[in-house]
């Protein structure tokens, strides 16, 4: 029985210390630095094929795990049907494999529904800033990545785009984004 801890920021700008907090001699860690919208990610993959039953696996916040309450819903199910255990440390929830607990699944399905209502309202208020930007004539889109050059490189040397973005600490969405670049420049 082994213990593994899942940590995820946003971008690869935002810092993870505080999430290091529940990490433990021997805990083994797993971290994302993209966006929680998608199960998606290299490291919760990875993650999710590391695990075994007996194991626990330890996430700072609910909304660290994911923003979309389907996705969580789903993760703790399947994990807990693997005979896995999960452990939400600031919400103080755990989902242990056989023990259905009523009140923690009522607190997961309002906690996530909350963790994707915020989603929602911070791409509504980037899209109205985003709109007010070009309406100002002053929105020039994303600044471009520092690691531009290097994806460029990779990609010409046949790497594929998951191995850079993980390699990179980038999203795979920079990688593509830079990818059709040189495709469109050929």
């Amino acid at each position: 029985m082994t213990n593994a801890v899942y940590i995820r920021v946003s971008s690869v700008d935002q810092n993870t210390d505080r999430q290091y907090e529940i990490v433990e001699d021997g805990f083994k860690v797993f971290e994302d630095k993209c966006s929680g919208g998608s199960t998606d990610r290299p490291a919760l993959k990875e993650l999710l094929n590391w695990v075994r039953e007996g194991d626990t696996i330890h996430v700072f916040s609910i909304d660290r795990l994911a923003r979309n309450l389907d996705d969580l819903r789903k993760l703790v199910t399947d994990l807990n049907d693997r005979g896995i255990g999960i452990k939400f440390h600031k919400e103080n929830l755990s989902f242990i494999p056989g023990a259905a607990d009523k009140m923690n699944k009522l607190m997961l399905a309002m906690l996530g529904a909350v963790a994707e209502f915020e989603r929602d309202m911070i791409r509504e208020r980037q899209a109205e800033g985003i709109a007010k930007a070009k309406a100002k004539g002053v929105y020039k889109g994303r600044k471009p990545s520092s690691k531009r050059d290097q994806i460029k490189a990779m990609l010409e040397a046949g790497k594929g785009v998951t191995a850079i973005a993980k390699e990179l600490e980038v999203g795979r969405t920079t990688v593509y984004g830079v990818k059709r670049e040189l495709e469109q420049a050929a």
